[in-house]
């Protein structure tokens, strides 16, 4: 007999957490997340929240910012809604208990890359952290909801698994809920809901440095695109400028708000290099400061740039930053004193699953929040700390409308059991390991943060290879989370190396050297 509940979160971070707090007084949810409940991408995030809660600031002036930072293709309507609904997402995280940085009393406010104005409201450096362990604490006590650890989602459940063809140009397609894997029990289980949530994050994994934790796979962008969902403006992968560049520290992951309190941007002999690309220097939106490392790091044969903070006072970087200080310390830099080697890594997806206004995607009953959604708030470049703005104000639109919709529905009868019949275990774990290897090798070097039509044309011949493969392996084999993962990052190789393949224009980040303009009649969304 499979679970039935009202409610199905898929993903762990921000976007699943608030969504499964708004909805559980409406019916039952459950939530499923990969490893532990805590691990995901709003964990790691340093930043903030972008908000306007100071008294010389203005909506007007955050979502001109944003609008500026887009490159044209944000949805005015969308940034207006999100910026506007900033102040009532802080208030709710304060009654929730989160503890943002105060100072004087007031919320203090930081200031990154494409802000006009300090409105980035914190917790330190830690903000993610702190916004993820309010939320868990509120869901612990809370007996509508349970969460299940160590269980993977493998497929959205639709009319496909009902018997009825469904192809990608049909506008009635329903969602009733996800097989998931319990990984523990090595067992498969169909779980049945009236409305599903994706929230399951970014695609981060697909490249080969990346400031994402592992888990960042991209599985409910794959799961959504086999469901026949529509994806926007895969693209569009911002790459964070600084990330440490020391041996074992994993593109560890220094934040932006180092560069607006005055940190300098330098090369090896100390020229401040970042005022040679942009009037705005260092506080230039992320990727004209990721392409302008980029360019350098390419003319020079450096392997680093480096960031200077030591004119920064010691207290104020220990107060705002103890956590990059910490960390840094901890591979052999005190950047009290020393100045922090950084290159670029991949850091966030600006496309994802196409939704409207409310979180609805283009299948009935499943929505989707955080990054793994293209609501049309970032446009062709997201602006810092804009992410978890959009996350929770997102998840408490879809939360909303899924409420209404659950009304009067009962769950879906007849959904087969999975079928593995056929399958081995197999333990040809060095392919798929191999695989992913090569997967992300291509993707860093043809679909990284300069492009050509070559690269591209190169990236697409070897996915397609890959996915051949993986995919034949997977169809004589018994399923793993690794071999699951591959090919769902596959899947998302494939979108953003077509997605980029038909932008003929450079634009936010998307940058081409065939195509080195922005082209006025290009300036719409990519659709899949």
């Amino acid at each position: 007999m499979p679970e039935k509940y009202d409610f199905l979160v898929l993903g762990s971070g921000g976007a699943g957490l608030s969504y499964a707090l708004r909805v559980a007084r409406f019916g039952t949810v459950a939530i499923i997340t990969k490893k532990d409940s805590a691990e995901s991408n709003t964990n790691y995030a340093q930043g903030g929240l972008a908000s306007v809660v100071a008294s010389d600031d203005r909506f007007e002036d955050h979502i001109n910012d944003t609008l500026i930072a887009g490159a044209g293709l944000c949805h005015p309507d969308i940034v207006e809604l999100v910026v506007r609904d900033g102040p009532s997402v802080i208030r709710e995280l304060l009654d929730w208990g989160a503890q943002f940085t105060m100072k004087d009393g007031k919320l203090d406010l930081g200031r990154e890359g494409g802000h006009s104005r300090n409105r980035i409201v914190h917790a330190a450096d830690r903000t993610g952290k702190e916004i993820e362990k309010t939320l868990l604490s509120a869901i612990a006590s809370h007996p509508n909801i349970k969460v299940f650890e160590h269980h993977f989602a493998l497929e959205l459940i639709t009319e496909h698994h009902l018997g009825r063809k469904v192809t990608r140009y049909d506008d009635d397609i329903h969602c009733y809920g996800a097989y998931v894997f319990d990984t523990r029990s090595d067992k498969v289980e169909p779980v049945l809901a009236k409305a599903t949530l994706l929230a399951t994050g970014g695609v981060g994994e697909v490249y080969l440095h990346s400031t994402n934790p592992s888990i960042a796979t991209g599985d409910g962008i794959a799961m959504a695109y086999r469901a026949k969902a529509r994806v926007a403006n895969m693209e569009f992968t911002q790459f964070h400028p600084t990330t440490l560049n020391v041996p074992e520290a994993n593109s560890f992951l220094i934040s932006e708000a180092v560069r607006g309190k005055g940190g300098i941007l330098r090369d090896r002999s100390g020229h401040a290099f970042m005022s040679d690309y942009d009037e705005r220097a260092e506080l230039a939106p992320r990727d004209i400061v990721a392409r302008s490392i980029d360019d350098y790091l390419k003319k020079s044969g450096d392997e680093s740039v480096y960031l200077d903070v030591t004119h920064i006072d010691k207290k104020i970087l220990s107060d705002s930053f103890p956590h990059i200080m910490e960390t840094c310390r901890s591979y052999g830099v005190d950047i009290t004193r020393e100045w922090i080697p950084v290159v670029p890594a991949a850091h966030y997806l600006c496309g994802g699953v196409l939704t409207d206004r409310d979180g609805r995607t283009t299948i009935h009953g499943l929505y989707c929040a955080g990054e793994a959604a293209c609501t049309g708030l970032h446009g062709a470049n997201r602006l810092a700390s804009n992410s978890l703005l959009e996350a929770m104000v997102f998840s408490k639109r879809a939360a909303e409308k899924s409420a209404e919709y659950v009304r009067d529905r009962n769950w879906i009868s007849g959904v087969p059991d999975w079928d593995d019949s056929g399958t081995i275990n197999a333990e040809e774990a060095i392919l798929i390991h191999h695989n992913k290897q090569e997967l992300q090798q291509v993707m860093w070097n043809y679909v990284g943060i300069v492009r050509s039509n070559l690269r591209l044309e190169r990236a697409f011949c070897r996915t397609y290879l890959l996915y051949e493969e993986t995919e034949s392996f997977y169809q004589r084999t018994r399923v793993s989370v690794a071999l699951c993962e591959l090919r769902n990052l596959i899947v998302n190789a494939y979108i953003i190396t077509r997605s980029a393949m038909s932008r003929k224009e450079s634009r936010g980040l998307h940058y081409t050297t065939d195509y080195p303009r922005q082209d006025k009649e290009a300036c719409r969304d990519t659709i899949i």
